[in-house]
């Protein structure tokens, strides 16, 4: 039975604890999922009361304190519009405690999941977002910014779906264009049916690494002209240009050979990566890709901007001059190409009409480099151009900064399978450097990969806001020290540990003597384990995973302190072991308890497998 479910448990759950029910009822507040709402509630209700002010006034100005203070909230008294000249002591006798533990015993898995009521228009149950990321080209390197996107995309679907939204995964693979035309020209060039047979993927790798070189000079030429002012049509008429844009435009046009090439490297490609997004349990709803943006809707975006005037032909090609048309920081840009082929661009601004059309999103996220903001502003710009503002508005770019030193630190990579090989490689080896000295680790072959993925997605979130830009240090995320991946990973092992050594079956809410819980550290890891369903709310609306990280950092410092005071008591005292009372030992279970659910929570949201001790 769910003690807290119902506003008449939570309130004989308060009058059992000494605290006076019912507790002030606020428009804003809800006490049924956010415990820290009934701190709330209480302190606004006290503070209207002793200030003579409104109460809605009242709960605005109680707002939530850095979760690295030692407070839980904050009375923002010129909120207020009051002055007073001892605002501590009014806070403190404002504030009323209340454990969250009964909060977390009853909602467990469900625990810090937001129910936002941010747009009454919309029940949020019937709400849908599509969440485009990772989104690899068929034959590049992973890069770090797909790596990037993968985990702080998954991280953001997450948080979404933890709001009880309903979420579409989508990978969006660059399966067309000129670079597929490239690949094809390699593949005849250089192409093994035997060594595609053996390695598909890092064949064609190998093909379009080949390819591109080749086609170096030819590029450099090109730009070159462009530079000066000289048309490019004769460059790009002639040698690996030419057959490029041939091979694409016959893919365009459905000729069975290169239609046929290209399936079975888009097949290849959607294997592979389907078996190490696994490995990261990274799950797709919809693996789409440019190649399946419909023929309808580019005619769609073609005859719009035609007809409002803005699609112009120049030089054999069809353009958007968004400097003719504002804003002029856009420049002017090809939809499509002198050969009739379609481009990028066209073929991104037609995909929102056809995933529109298809899941009828009520907001769509682009998890996607910082470098990609110029490209989605034109995409959204050519679409307020066709009238679709609406659309436009459900629309965002969650952008991220920029990842370096992954490639020099975990070798020369190419595919997403290679950077998970040679990161599960760095974790192994610090595994067998320093085995014993975490008894808690199951073994080093079981570990090592979870430790290691862990350590990645511990790396590529961080505590920094995902905007910034940094150094990735393979040693420093793999270490069990300071804020890492891996830290989490032995706190969540050390938690395993310790209530397999103390549990019982009288571990149970109904046996708690609070008395036993009233002292720090126990009270820290109450008060900030009380703050988490504040700290999902948050980065759900700010898109910011990161805030999820930072907290179970802070949230792993204080239960790692109350497990070494717990060790150094059950060694001290009178030279017996366990020298506290039955009573202590079974309080402070149901605590550890308490906090690997929260701890399991977030690193289920961050993407990380809790590893079991």
């Amino acid at each position: 039975m769910m003690t807290t479910s119902s506003r008449v448990g939570l309130e004989a759950l308060l009058e059992a604890l000494g605290v006076a029910a019912p507790v002030p009822d606020f428009a804003q507040s809800d006490i049924l999922n956010r415990p820290i709402d009934i701190y709330r509630s209480y302190l606004a209700d006290t503070a209207s009361k002793a200030l003579g002010c409104e109460g809605t006034l009242a709960y605005e100005a109680v707002q939530s304190a850095n979760i690295k203070d030692n407070s839980d909230l904050t009375l923002i008294l010129p909120k207020l519009k009051w002055r007073s000249d001892k605002p501590k002591e009014l806070a403190q006798e404002a504030f009323i405690k209340v454990t969250s533990i009964p909060c977390i015993d009853d909602r467990l898995y469900q625990y810090g999941r937001c129910r936002l009521p941010d747009d009454q228009s919309i029940p949020i149950s019937s709400r849908k977002v599509v969440v485009e990321l990772s989104s690899p080209n068929l034959a590049r390197e992973f890069s770090s910014n797909h790596l990037r996107s993968t985990v702080l995309g998954t991280q953001v679907a997450n948080v979404y779906e933890s709001a009880g939204w309903d979420v579409v995964r989508m990978n969006y693979l660059g399966d067309w264009g000129k670079d597929v035309g490239l690949l094809g020209v390699g593949w005849r060039e250089f192409g093994s049916e035997t060594s595609f047979q053996e390695d598909p993927m890092t064949h064609l790798c190998d093909i379009f690494e080949k390819t591109s070189e080749m086609f170096a000079p030819e590029k450099d030429a090109s730009r070159k002209a462009r530079d000066d002012g000289r048309n490019t049509a004769e460059i790009e008429g002639q040698g690996v240009f030419l057959e490029r844009d041939l091979f694409f435009k016959r893919l365009e046009d459905g000729e069975p050979e290169e239609v046929g090439f290209w399936k079975r490297a888009r097949d290849a490609a959607i294997t592979y990566y389907m078996r190490e997004y696994d490995r990261l349990r990274v799950k797709f709803d919809e693996y789409s890709g440019e190649s399946q943006v419909s023929s309808e809707s580019i005619a769609e975006v073609e005859s719009t901007l035609k007809e409002k005037g803005i699609y112009e032909e120049s030089d054999g090609s069809w353009i958007i001059d968004y400097s003719k048309h504002g804003p002029k920081s856009l420049g002017v840009s090809v939809l499509r190409g002198r050969t009739g082929s379609t481009s990028y661009l066209l073929r991104d601004i037609a995909a929102v009409l056809d995933r529109n059309e298809k899941h009828a999103f009520d907001k769509m996220l682009y998890v996607v480099s910082a470098e990609q903001d110029v490209h989605l502003q034109k995409v959204f710009q050519a679409l307020r151009y066709m009238g679709k503002d609406k659309l436009v508005a459900k629309l965002e770019h969650v952008s991220f900064g920029k990842v370096q030193g992954l490639s020099e630190q975990l070798g020369e990579t190419h595919l997403l399978g290679d950077i998970l090989d040679r990161s599960v490689k760095v974790a192994r080896d610090v595994l067998e450097q320093d085995y014993t000295d975490y008894p808690e680790i199951d073994n080093v072959d079981n570990s090592a990969e979870v430790l290691a993925f862990s350590a990645l997605i511990g790396g590529l979130c961080g505590s920094a806001k995902r905007t910034s830009s940094f150094t990735f240090n393979s040693k420093t995320t793999v270490s069990f020290d300071g804020e890492t991946g891996p830290n989490l990973q032995l706190c969540y092992a050390k938690l395993c540990t310790k209530i397999k050594k103390s549990d019982s079956e009288e571990a149970v809410l109904s046996n708690v003597d609070y008395t036993y819980l009233q002292e720090d550290p126990w009270t820290e890891v109450i008060r900030i384990m009380a703050q988490y369903p504040d700290v999902t709310e948050a980065a759900y609306k700010s898109h910011e995973p990161s805030m999820v990280m930072t907290y179970l950092f802070h949230l792993n410092e204080e239960v790692s302190s109350c497990l070494e005071d717990d060790d150094e008591d059950d060694e001290t005292g009178n030279g017996e072991p366990g020298e506290e009372p039955p009573e202590a030992i079974l309080a402070q279970t149901v605590l550890f308890k308490c906090a690997r659910q929260v701890l399991q929570n977030g690193m289920n949201i961050l993407g990380m497998a809790p590893m079991l001790s």
